[in-house]
């Protein structure tokens, strides 16, 4: 596969991930269970939501070029997941959301739900990409 198919496989694979990621955190709001685990996390599903994150996931997507990985696409994925979840715990919260190291100020269990969030991208992202030979 030619390195530029690679790359815009990748980029699509994040981004796919970014949408069923942005998904699952906008149901946990609608329904919720952000809410009852004490986060207050609900964003309205809105293009101005939606857009950014989408455009980041596929930036994430590029994860994928890394080598040295693990062989199943389920441990690939839930792997790759942890980039973006300490970049928000450690970057978007505390500096840029001003909501406190790890977003401790949306509520304790907010880590958890990152990370489960970012396990759905990194999943979805990750099946998306099997099976190919990038």
């Amino acid at each position: 596969m030619s390195v530029a198919r690679s790359l815009s496989l990748f980029f699509a694979a994040g981004a796919l991930g970014a949408v069923a990621n942005s998904l699952v955190v906008w149901i946990f709001g609608q329904l919720g269970i952000s809410q009852l685990l004490g986060v207050s996390i609900a964003p309205t599903l809105s293009p101005a939501w939606l857009y950014p994150r989408v455009v980041w996931g596929g930036l994430w997507g590029f994860l994928f070029i890394l080598p040295v990985l693990p062989h199943t696409w389920l441990q690939r994925g839930l792997l790759l997941s942890l980039g973006p979840s300490l970049v928000q715990l450690f970057v978007v919260f505390p500096l840029k959301a001003k909501k406190g190291v790890l977003g401790l100020e949306l509520g304790i269990l907010t880590p958890v739900l990152v990370l489960v969030f970012n396990a759905v991208w990194g999943v979805v992202a990750s099946w998306w990409v099997r099976g190919t030979k990038a």
